[in-house]
């Protein structure tokens, strides 16, 4: 390998990160992990390094030794920003255009950015949508996300970077952490393990399109072995689940049903999203394997084995 034949992941120790990282390793890549949250070290063939996106030094270093960056940070969801419109500024757009100032001195070749195919395109008024369609953001996440998207563009643009943006739908599956108002898969799972009732906001017609999470690194991995494919692209199951559906294919899969507590709707929640993924398979041939009875099953083995 040259000098700067590594895959750097940015923010990649959470769910998705780390199944990419994984994967990219096991096909023999060079692959470094730069989180805020993770031990540093070489463990499985990856190396992890402890930083933040906007540490210059540490950036600069892995710049040296990496030609493809794929951006997967985030530290907001819909809900938890709801309230503090300052805090996807200070926690994601400020860091990421101190990280294009620092790649602007050694760009990659290729940069991938990891976006929201269920959050940017708000209340689309016909499904499946595509990437046509303008992003109409209904929260401050989403909304942080398209000006993500357009910083990353314009530092592309200036610096010829061959650039990626996916907008992957909901991920899930086995690995996936439990964590509050994150991962409406993992949670209900989590619920039925524990017993307790779920929490369900609005009448439960919302529809989602789930994409299990080999499915997701798959799509990634495609889009950073070909670099021609560039602009917006949309990962998804292509196939619509009301969250009603979804309790009941969790409770069929389970063995056991939760008790539901409905709560008033949110504004910040999509009515309805099912991603058109035609301009991804036409790019790389990339399509979702993963049925969603197969996944929540898959899923569910892990969360029950990971119990005991």
């Amino acid at each position: 390998m040259s000098a700067r034949d590594g895959i750097l992941l940015i923010g990649g120790n959470g769910f998705l990160g780390s199944a990419l990282a994984r994967a990219l390793a096991g096909a023999g890549n060079a692959v470094h992990v730069l989180s805020r949250s993770v031990e540093p070290g070489r463990r499985g063939g990856i190396a992890y390094h402890r930083g933040s996106q906007d540490d210059t030094a540490v950036v600069a270093a892995l710049l040296s030794e990496c030609r493809t960056v794929v951006h997967l940070a985030s530290t907001t969801t819909p809900g938890s920003s709801a309230r503090s419109p300052a805090i996807d500024t200070e926690e994601n757009l400020l860091p990421a255009t101190k990280l294009a100032e620092v790649m602007s001195v050694l760009p990659p070749d290729r940069l991938l950015f990891v976006s929201s195919g269920g959050a940017v395109y708000g209340n689309p008024d016909r499904l499946p949508v595509d990437e046509s369609l303008a992003p109409r953001p209904l929260s401050y996440h989403a909304a942080g996300k398209v000006a993500l998207e357009a910083l990353f563009a314009a530092f592309a643009q200036a610096n010829g970077v061959s650039l990626a943006i996916l907008r992957p739908s909901n991920i899930y599956g086995p690995g996936q952490p439990l964590r509050s108002g994150f991962g409406l898969v993992r949670t209900l799972l989590e619920k039925a393990l524990r017993a307790e009732p779920v929490e369900m906001w609005g009448d439960g017609s919302a529809v989602r399109d789930y994409l299990f999470i080999d499915d997701a690194v798959e799509a990634c991995s495609r889009l950073i072995g070909n670099p021609q494919a560039t602009g917006l692209f949309n990962a998804g199951s292509e196939t619509g689940t009301s969250i009603r559906e979804l309790i009941t294919l969790v409770a069929q899969v389970t063995g056991r049903t939760s008790m539901v507590v409905q709560r008033p709707a949110r504004g910040t929640d999509v009515r309805a999203i099912v991603l058109d993924c035609t301009r991804l398979r036409a790019a790389t041939a990339w399509t979702p394997t993963v049925a969603l009875q197969e996944g929540l099953e898959r899923a569910w083995t892990w969360a029950r084995d990971s119990a005991m």
